[in-house]
């Protein structure tokens, strides 16, 4: 029999609702996560006609890029904090009504047309506002499942949550690149903004805190112990903070330039670069659901943590190596390279956030959750900024092969397995 928890509803006032409604919570995380990142991994995938039709160079283009990363960055942490003082909800629903009325303000201002092309400031403060108030997005729908699930459930609920990342950029690798190449950019930015309205309606209806939280119960990595200390004074979790953070910076190489090393150097059609990156984001998704559920099973997230890192860094180091070849590279060739690196590099997120969420204690997620993307999201400022410098001094296989390093160096930041007791 389920176990009723009492929330109270905007429209109806007190109801039970089952303990089955957490996949509900947990639909509303997903879909949630997929509208913002329909936006933040999404547009990356047209960068080839961003930098044509807003007239931008590689630098001015890197710039645009991580400014939505920037607005993450420096909100991501307020967000979170936020999250564990005023619940869950009144986040969710507030950072997705403002996102999307940010992207609707992109679709009718911030367009080049045959008249006027938007200047590169414009361009970037728009970027960044969408990413200032998308930030609350993450903390606020991971929080939920914390609350709303197990501990022998929460990895493949994370994960699954993790998949919206790119579920959403599949979507926008899918259909944006077609939109863009059809109707310019004001139908890019309309389909974001429609997409996080819808999001808003299900939290509206769906999203709603359990009075209390589900007892814990088995698996994961350890005993779910509330932390002695906040998260912003625990090391463990500022090691974990970075190790992610860190990782991630390879992964936005690939989201955000990924296209243009493509166009550039490979020579790869419009049909050839979606192809590859709803590649990428299609493994990512299966990745992130298996390792949930395998870890979950296993209890040995630290353990899987460090081994994708040493893949990460293998498949990263066979691309730069081939590229730095001098060889000429088959279209094929590059595409599978570039794809595997992709996938791997993308695999870990949900068994990461779920360690993190545990080390922090579930009433707690919500900061510890924003104290991560704010690294991530720094990451994604940084990264499309520094690969057109790398280009300018080297080569795409200098920009690979640091990417491997960035991924080595992630490695002893995540803890050790710990020994179980026979």
């Amino acid at each position: 029999m389920e176990t009723p928890y009492a929330v109270p509803l905007p429209a109806t006032g007190r109801r039970e609702l089952g303990a089955s409604h957490r996949w509900k919570v947990l639909g509303v995380g997903v879909a949630a996560n997929v509208s913002f990142s329909a936006a933040a991994a999404g547009i990356p995938t047209t960068a080839v006609w961003l930098r044509a039709d807003y007239h931008l160079g590689n630098a001015a283009l890197g710039l645009a890029l991580g400014a939505m990363g920037l607005g993450v960055a420096l909100t991501e942490l307020p967000w979170g904090v936020a999250t564990d003082r005023w619940g869950d909800r009144p986040i969710l629903l507030s950072g997705l009504a403002t996102t999307a009325a940010a992207l609707l303000s992109m679709m009718l201002f911030v367009v080049p047309t045959h008249g006027a092309v938007p200047g590169l400031l414009w361009l970037v403060m728009s970027m960044c506002l969408v990413g200032l108030v998308g930030g609350s997005v993450n903390g606020s729908s991971g929080r939920a499942v914390m609350r709303w699930f197990q501990e022998g459930e929460r990895g493949l609920a994370m994960s699954i949550r993790q998949t919206a990342v790119p579920l959403g950029g599949g979507l926008g690798a899918l259909v944006l690149p077609w939109l863009v190449s059809t109707g310019g950019f004001r139908p890019v930015y309309g389909v974001l903004a429609a997409l996080c309205a819808v999001s808003g309606v299900l939290a509206w209806l769906w999203l709603h805190e359990p009075p209390e939280a589900p007892a814990a119960a088995h698996g994961g990595s350890g005993a779910a112990v509330a932390p002695s200390v906040g998260p912003l004074r625990d090391r463990m979790i500022w090691r974990v903070v970075s190790g992610i953070a860190i990782l991630c910076i390879p992964q936005f190489a690939v989201l955000t330039f990924a296209t243009v090393f493509l166009h550039d150097f490979g020579h790869v059609g419009i049909a050839g670069i979606t192809a590859t990156m709803v590649t990428v984001q299609l493994g990512a998704m299966i990745m992130r659901v298996a390792s949930g559920r395998f870890t979950d099973k296993r209890g040995n997230r630290r353990a899987y943590l460090r081994g994708s890192t040493l893949v990460a860094v293998a498949s990263f180091v066979v691309l730069g190596a081939a590229v730095e070849s001098g060889q000429r590279l088959p279209e094929a060739l590059l595409i599978v390279l570039i794809a595997f690196a992709g996938i791997c590099v993308s695999a870990w997120h949900g068994v990461a956030y779920t360690e993190l969420a545990t080390l922090a204690g579930k009433d707690r997620a919500g900061t510890a959750l924003g104290m991560t993307n704010t690294a991530v999201y720094l990451g994604l400022f940084l990264t499309p900024l520094c690969i057109p410098h790398l280009l300018a001094i080297g080569s795409w296989g200098v920009v690979w092969l640091v990417a491997a390093a960035c991924a080595l160096v992630a490695y002893p930041l995540f803890p050790r397995p710990v020994a179980r007791v026979s």
